[in-house]
């Protein structure tokens, strides 16, 4: 039985009092950094909220622009007399550029949307790496043309490797990473430039180093390319346009197919992405080929 306080010696009171004490304390410390941590908690969702908003609006102009413009090319053509006929391919030309960015910007917001659901998993094919590249580069053939840039492609591959130009991966996300890659590449390297895609097969590994020589990126906003919700300070040397998508879906597949994505840039030196990408250990038996007919149509020239 506890004893009332006027039974209590002097020790006994200083030291209840002290145990008291203690434990207002403590609960003080902790309400204090429970309270710390709303507020953080707070400014987080503050924050989302501001830059979802940023994030919406941007790709909102990612869709709209070009819908715009091909509506209105579209319109030019059917007024088109036909002695003026040759006005009419400089605007088709313009038609497939928009169309194709289009197509481009929405298939990284499907995967970006899929993503956010976890309703995405590896599509492991044995794949043709050489062909998966070349078609990648040749359905951005009208992008290079309209800044005059050229493209240089290598594959190197292992000496011991019975057929090195097959890798086990997801063809359709490969082909995604390398586009938003090059896609970068283009729009960021200065007129008249060269990008270089160099390929290297190892045992088990695939190493893609895609290269410019543009604008750069300064060494503080190595990081803030990969988020989908951030841009770069400066609209010039910004590599998102805004709203970060690609690189930030790239990093997301290839966390996926559990590789690693490297960047080399500094200011007007250009930069240097590098993904390494490894092999599933996969019975070849349990895959099908990769036809080469997905994500990209050759013949349409476009995504």
């Amino acid at each position: 039985m506890a004893k009332k306080p006027e039974e209590l010696t002097d020790n006994e009171l200083l030291a209840e009092l002290q145990r008291r004490f203690e434990l207002n304390k403590k609960a003080l410390d902790e309400l204090k950094v429970l309270n710390a941590e709303l507020k953080q908690v707070n400014k987080k969702l503050e924050e989302s909220e501001a830059l979802k908003s940023h994030f919406i609006s941007n790709i909102t102009n990612e869709i709209i622009n070009p819908f715009t413009s091909i509506i209105g090319l579209s319109k030019a053509i059917l007024s088109v007399d036909k002695e003026n006929w040759k006005k009419v391919i400089s605007m088709v030309a313009l038609i497939h550029s928009e169309a194709f960015n289009l197509d481009f910007q929405l298939r990284n917001i499907f995967v970006a949307a899929k993503i956010e659901a976890g309703e995405i998993q590896p599509e492991i094919m044995q794949v043709d790496v050489n062909n998966l590249l070349e078609s990648v580069i040749e359905s951005f053939k009208y992008e290079l043309r309209k800044k005059n840039l050229k493209v240089e492609y290598s594959f190197n591959t292992s000496t011991n490797l019975v057929n090195p130009k097959i890798f086990k991966t997801d063809p359709e996300k490969l082909k995604l990473i390398i586009a938003n890659l090059l896609s970068n590449a283009v729009n960021f390297s200065f007129e008249g430039g060269i990008i270089e895609i160099i390929t290297s097969r190892g045992v088990n590994k695939l190493t893609i180093c895609v290269r410019d020589h543009g604008i750069g990126i300064s060494q503080e906003n190595h990081k803030i390319i990969f988020d989908r919700f951030k841009r770069l300070d400066t609209g010039i040397n910004s590599l998102n346009r805004g709203h970060g998508l690609g690189l930030s879906v790239n990093r997301a597949i290839i966390d996926m197919l559990n590789g690693s994505i490297e960047i080399e840039s500094e200011l007007g030196k250009g930069a240097c992405f590098t993904i390494s990408i490894p092999e599933p250990n996969v019975d070849v038996d349990d895959l099908a080929t990769d036809a080469n007919e997905m994500f990209f149509d050759q013949d349409a020239e476009i995504f």
